[in-house]
């Protein structure tokens, strides 16, 4: 039962997360604990090591999930179901756009999709930040971290480093 739970979940995951895994949060985090896999402050916990990790976030956290919830296979079937509508829907649209990539409503209609995904990546980010805000230490550190990505231009391994940094420093006098 686990493993179909699993990959439906993570099938429909797959199949609505336009804009990528920032989009795809909320869905995941709702999806999570309804049906009680981990609690909230794990998954919080979890989005942060797969954004520090190679690999797509949703993937990472589909892997994640599935193997805390029935191992390697569950890994698996989890992992495969989050990627499966993905490969499905770029190998049609690249032979669709290969053909139509002209057409303006096609066009069009990508262009409307950019604001769209802009803003849910934006309220995945505020909510996220603001989960943090419980904790003045975490606060700040949230507040400095953003202060230094908007104020410099710096690679993101760099900045995930200085995060790592200021956190254990955080932890370490707190």
């Amino acid at each position: 039962m686990i493993y179909a739970e699993l990959f439906s979940a993570f099938l429909v995951i797959g199949c609505l997360s336009f804009g990528g895994a920032y989009g795809a949060i909320p869905l995941i985090r709702d999806t999570v604990l309804r049906y009680g896999w981990i609690a909230d402050d794990e998954l919080s916990y979890m989005i942060a090591v797969s954004e520090s990790t190679p690999g797509p976030i949703m993937v990472n956290l589909a892997t994640y999930i599935g193997n805390t919830q029935a191992g390697f296979f569950g890994a698996f079937l989890a992992t495969l179901a989050v990627v499966l509508p993905s490969f499905v829907v770029i190998l049609v649209a690249s032979s669709a756009l290969k053909r139509y990539g002209g057409n303006k409503y096609l066009q069009s209609a990508m262009k409307g999709l950019k604001p769209c995904i802009a803003g849910i990546i934006l309220a995945v980010g505020l909510q996220l930040s603001m989960k943090q805000c419980i904790d003045v230490r975490a606060c700040l550190m949230t507040a400095i971290l953003a202060g230094i990505l908007f104020a410099v231009k710096i690679s993101p391994v760099k900045f995930i480093v200085i995060s790592a940094f200021l956190g254990v420093i955080a932890n370490l006098v707190g």
